[in-house]
């Protein structure tokens, strides 16, 4: 059955996929967006746009809406730490602003772009939904109040939500990729190089407790994730606010990931050690056992070769767009 969605943040990487998924799956979209940080271009076609802020969400906000699907948000981690001011107001008074609107005009379905930042370091890997959360920066901190606002929406006034907790997002569907800038992501800062757009690859340590003492990561292909929020929709239950963890269930070290992007690309990617950075766990895994369980989520895309293969394909994508 067809329905009608907000996707807010829709012109960004996961956004703009997640919509077109639900184009694909024959549903009618409305995107918004206020383009700070998406991208015109990343709005599928056949998406109605709509250029505009959370924070005034009750002007577009509709009761044809079954749902809202929320990704707009500033997530630069560093940036967080130097301009917290700017994240409690978007992430979380936009998130007020959006709560309320979804409120007047009955909306009372949402599925949240979530964060693993929301956990902090981990005291036990892989990483289940009832650790503690103890974010370390802002930007995680930010999304986990809005986890708990969701909660108290749910309580309060009946909406069912589902917060999906992702861990490092990467690969691309189709023309719907990461376009970062600035970038701070591995993976695409990897292609960069094999296109000769850096000169190298910053290793950040090189001698922590793993098998190659490089940090570990847990890799989610981006069209996995964006099932995972088709599923969501099905899942939310009136009162109720659930949160899953979405990842892979493995992890792949930066040398690892390093190594794959030379064999897919086929180019050399020079690689400078440089101090550790603060804060960076050696390794961050995710269990997904609850979105398996709860969402009937089976993500098939795992292999970290076709993640870096579909990511490699859209940068070059848009190497021949510039």
């Amino acid at each position: 059955m067809s329905g009608k969605y907000l996707v807010t943040g829709g012109a960004g990487y996961v956004g703009s996929v997640v919509a077109q998924h639900l184009l694909e799956a024959g549903h009618e979209v409305v995107v918004l967006d206020n383009l700070s940080t998406g991208f015109r271009e990343g709005v599928p076609a056949g998406a109605s746009f709509i250029e505009g802020d959370i924070r005034d969400a009750a002007k577009w906000m509709d009761p044809s809406f079954d749902a809202v699907l929320h990704f707009a948000a500033f997530s630069q981690v560093g940036e967080s730490v130097v301009k917290p001011e700017k994240y409690w107001e978007n992430n979380v008074g936009g998130t007020m602003a959006l709560l309320a609107a979804m409120r007047e005009a009955e909306v009372r379905t949402l599925v949240f772009s979530s964060t693993a930042a929301t956990y902090g370091e981990p005291e036990q890997i892989p990483i289940v939904e009832t650790a503690p959360t103890r974010p370390t920066n802002p930007y995680g901190a930010s999304k986990l109040a809005v986890d708990h606002m969701i909660t108290s929406e749910a309580a309060a006034h009946g909406l069912g939500a589902v917060s999906l907790r992702y861990f490092n997002v990467a690969g691309a569907h189709g023309p719907y990729g990461e376009r970062h800038d600035p970038e701070s992501h591995l993976i695409p800062l990897v292609l960069r190089v094999a296109q000769g757009r850096r000169d190298a690859i910053s290793v950040f340590g090189d001698d922590y407790p793993t098998p190659d003492g490089t940090c570990v990561r847990d890799y989610i292909h981006v069209a996995d994730l964006a099932e995972a929020h088709l599923l969501a929709l099905r899942a939310a239950t009136p009162g109720e606010h659930l949160i899953c963890n979405l990842g892979n269930g493995n992890g792949f070290s930066v040398r690892e990931v390093i190594e794959t992007a030379r064999q897919v690309t086929g180019h050399p990617i020079p690689e400078v050690v440089a101090p550790r950075r603060a804060g960076d766990p050696a390794v961050l895994v995710a269990s997904a056992d609850a979105a398996r369980e709860k969402l009937g989520w089976n993500p098939t895309r795992t292999d970290l070769a076709g993640i870096v293969a579909d990511a490699w394909e859209f940068a070059q994508y848009i190497a021949r767009e510039r």
